[in-house]
């Protein structure tokens, strides 16, 4: 075996476990996208329902990174 015989190392989404089976159905089916929105919905629905206006304010938290990559590649082009 040489040393270009090895096999690249998988993304990191894709060396997680919870995260790998969820990437790879949405590989093999692009509509199950659909059915992760639907669950992170009812899971911030249902953690609002038992902890309050707290829950929603960390989600807001922790959706600002992400909205300000969105602004920059919307800016780029």
């Amino acid at each position: 075996m040489a040393l270009t015989d090895i096999p690249a190392r998988p993304p990191l989404l894709f060396r997680l476990p919870v995260l790998r089976t969820i990437f790879t159905d949405i590989q093999r089916e692009p509509d199950s996208i659909f059915y992760l929105i639907v669950g992170v919905l009812s899971l911030l629905i249902i953690a609002t329902v038992n902890w309050g206006l707290a829950v929603l304010s960390m989600a807001a938290l922790a959706m600002v990174p992400v909205m300000f990559v969105l602004l920059i590649l919307i800016t780029r082009g």
